[in-house]
């Protein structure tokens, strides 16, 4: 697929996908990162864990997306989203969904209802909830079936009707091509779904190799570009239901935008006098801003993964200490 790409960048431009050749050699030949920094769990439901990653104030959850593995909220010391949320006098717990053999028979709503409710009525506090993606758009649910402290959803979509018809094109055809495979399988690799957002935005995702390709391979910035593709391009396979859910339920019928939305037997719209904030990132095409849940909203001037991780990640971590010192209890100093 990544080959396919650099020829269509090839007909208009060729030394960009020279360069990006260049950098694909250079990222093979990159030595292989440290991967997830191991965290005692705390509580565990079917394999599913919530993971302690510092902190000793009232508790956050941070649920990260069922696509792709959580480390991208704990990527390393520097830019850690957990390092950062433990800074600010909360405890950090993060969510790791474990083996998609272990769940291979949940949908997202199951995954909701099965694992990150039991998670959340394991603590003795009312928790902040913080998603990331498709795991803000899972808070969201969960903020309609639990009492909580608060709700921080980052680059969620919400109502998937303002999805652009080509983003909307590319995850059709994508799942026309592998649906029969997926159901056989059980599930859905993760090779498909990058292959779905690589074709999002080629030039970008050509780009960003071709600039690799100039890095010095001992430089942070180049460690970290390597993290981020092994971080993308790894993790578990999406169970067969999780996918037809998403795909079907919430991408085509836009179930969750138009308040029909099941979860536990009961129809979920984001809660009304909750504490909630909503952070977009202004270039994002993976979870386009005008999708995010009604409610306070703050943009990012940053892509779905930089928000996180860029330069631009310290704007993230001010508003969210803003909102939590708003809610109550300890924020950001």
């Amino acid at each position: 697929m990544f080959l396919q790409l650099v020829g269509e960048v090839a007909v208009h431009d060729p030394a960009m996908a020279r360069a990006a050749l260049d950098g694909l050699r250079a990222y093979q030949d990159a030595p292989a990162p440290a991967g997830m920094r191991e965290a005692p769990a705390i509580a565990e439901v079917s394999g599913t864990r919530l993971t302690d990653h510092g902190g000793t104030g009232p508790p956050m959850i941070l649920v990260p997306s069922l696509i792709n593995p959580p480390l991208i909220l704990d990527l390393d010391p520097e830019v850690s989203l957990t390092g950062a949320i433990a800074a600010m006098g909360r405890r950090a717990l993060l969510v790791d969904w474990g083996p998609a053999s272990a769940r291979s028979e949940l949908d997202v709503a199951g995954h909701i209802e099965q694992r990150l409710l039991p998670l959340i009525d394991s603590l003795d506090e009312l928790p902040v909830l913080l998603g990331y993606c498709l795991g803000g758009t899972m808070a969201v649910a969960a903020a309609a079936l639990r009492p909580l402290a608060g709700l921080i959803t980052l680059a969620a979509p919400w109502d998937f009707s303002h999805y652009p018809d080509a983003a909307r094109a590319s995850l059709e055809g994508m799942w026309h091509n592998s649906e029969s495979v997926a159901r056989r399988l059980g599930a859905l690799p993760m090779e498909v779904l990058q292959a779905a957002f690589w074709s999002l935005d080629p030039e970008r995702t050509v780009g960003k190799f071709a600039h690799f390709g100039t890095l010095d391979p001992a430089s942070p910035e180049s460690r970290r570009f390597v993290e981020l593709e092994e971080w993308a391009n790894g993790g578990e396979p999406l169970p067969c239901r999780a996918a037809i859910e998403l795909i079907q339920t919430l991408f085509r019928d836009n179930a969750s935008g138009r308040g029909c939305w099941k979860v536990a037997g009961r129809q979920v719209s984001p809660p009304t006098g909750l504490p909630m904030l909503h952070c977009t990132a202004a270039n994002d095409r993976i979870a386009p801003a005008a999708t995010a849940p009604p409610g306070e909203r703050i943009e990012i001037a940053s892509g779905h993964v930089g928000m996180i991780v860029g330069s631009k990640r310290l704007a993230l971590h001010r508003a969210i200490g803003h909102f939590l010192a708003q809610a109550g209890g300890p924020g950001a100093a």
